[in-house]
């Protein structure tokens, strides 16, 4: 049996070194209709309050509070965007829209519901006091203050607060480039016919939607044959385009397996075989400074390699803080005997919420190559080493692998503060 000559260590050691060896990317300064998804890379604050004048958050009448008359003559109307010449004064009131500018000397509004107007006079059959309904100056942002904060995401409710401050752009930091790399001669691409001994090219097509879910920018390279010269000039040309290089296949230890001692001579492996099950001859290199990921060929196991080690690579070099999925504690609904108990093992599972604690059931038959083990799945159970069967009922952890699933998080932890942990 031929033995790899890399020493096996531990998924944490593995994710630590991936963490340690990569590095954000240099910021650049974008449209803010661009940059929904980046990460900040410089705080904002704001220059102007907002709003710059008092205005009504309702639909009524502007009056002075401490005028008690129920009714009151109406000088006219403020509409939202004009500024029209208005004095309110003791038996005055201004009919008045949502948004606009609260007329000199009033101090607060009276809604619509609350008045009835005829001729040119209005009743109120409730008066209100001083600052009802009025949004005053700088309720929203204050003029010199702190915003936004570098590292934060931006979503809707961020976009939108950079354009009430004016900002067109933003600096944030890029998007990852990945190459993707496919190898073996047995692969095929889609739309064309199998000969005998092929196998269609999945790998490329689900590596480039994970990229997108991850946020990054896939560039598809293609099948490269496992061939030394074809392979080495597919990882250089890739380094080139990219800040990250994915290859599928060819990292084992049998002698068509070249990924191995091709990054080792480009640059440094950091490691090159986990103790996890599916993944174990996954490998990490850096070559000039950038990352290149070396997956197993078994769509199953590269997919997850990618989750433990390359998003959280990726979120880093985009600019996130936190790197990592959320974790919960699971009761097993089913026996689980792990394939390998000397190593780890990712299972594929679907986790609920019964009766106040997370239950979870795996997907059916792990094999590495059955990728549709991965559909439907919204979690990994992580299996210790060392375990030879997990019985019905036993407590494992779970790796949360889709957004959906911040509720389950939450409930998990609602659920330990009131048992007092």
């Amino acid at each position: 049996m031929v033995e790899s000559a890399y020493p096996m260590i531990t998924p944490d050691e593995a994710y630590e070194c991936v963490v340690r060896n990569v590095h954000r990317l240099s910021p650049v300064a974008l449209p803010i209709d661009e940059a929904v998804g980046h990460v900040l890379a410089a705080d904002v604050a704001t220059v102007e309050d907002m709003p710059p004048f008092p205005s009504s958050t309702m639909d009524g009448y502007a009056v002075i509070a401490a005028d008690r008359s129920k009714e009151r003559k109406v000088l006219g109307e403020q509409d939202a965007g004009h500024v029209a010449a208005f004095r309110v004064g003791m038996g005055t009131a201004v009919r008045i829209m949502t948004g606009a500018p609260v007329p000199e000397a009033a101090d607060a509004v009276i809604p619509v519901e609350y008045a009835t107007e005829q001729g040119r006079r209005v009743r109120f059959s409730q008066l209100l006091p001083s600052g009802a309904n009025i949004r005053p100056v700088g309720h929203d942002l204050r003029a010199g203050e702190r915003v936004l904060v570098a590292g934060q995401p931006l979503g809707a409710a961020e976009i939108g607060l950079l354009a009430m401050m004016g900002c067109g752009r933003v600096q944030v930091y890029r998007r990852p480039r990945v190459a993707i790399i496919a190898t073996g001669d047995e692969l095929v691409p889609l739309g064309r016919a199998l000969a005998p001994g092929r196998i269609r090219d999945s790998n490329s097509h689900a590596l480039a939607a994970n990229m997108r879910q991850i946020g990054a920018e896939p560039i598809v390279l293609g099948i490269v044959q496992d061939d030394e010269d074809e392979l080495r000039d597919a990882i250089v040309h890739g380094l080139g385009r990219a800040d990250v290089v994915l290859t599928s296949g060819g990292v084992s230890v049998g002698r068509r397996d070249l990924i191995k001692p091709i990054l080792g001579a480009l640059g440094q492996v950091h490691f090159g075989r986990i103790a996890q099950k599916p993944g174990k001859p996954t490998t990490f290199a850096t070559v000039n400074g950038k990352p290149v990921f070396g997956l197993p060929g078994f769509p199953v196991s590269s997919l997850i390699s990618t989750e433990l080690y390359v998003r959280p690579a990726l979120l880093k070099m985009a600019g996130f803080a936190r790197l990592r999925r959320p974790e919960i504690t699971v009761g097993l609904m089913h026996d689980i005997r792990p394939g390998d108990p000397s190593r780890s093992e990712f299972q594929r599972a679907v986790v609920t919420w019964r009766g106040g604690r997370a239950l979870a059931r795996n997907t059916g038959d792990q094999a590495s190559s059955r990728l549709r083990s991965l559909v439907g799945a919204n979690a990994l159970l992580r299996l210790p080493q060392g375990v030879a069967s997990f019985r019905k009922g036993d407590d494992v952890e779970a790796i949360l692998t889709t957004p959906q699933q911040g509720c389950l998080f939450q409930k998990a932890q609602a659920a330990l503060r009131s048992r007092g942990c």
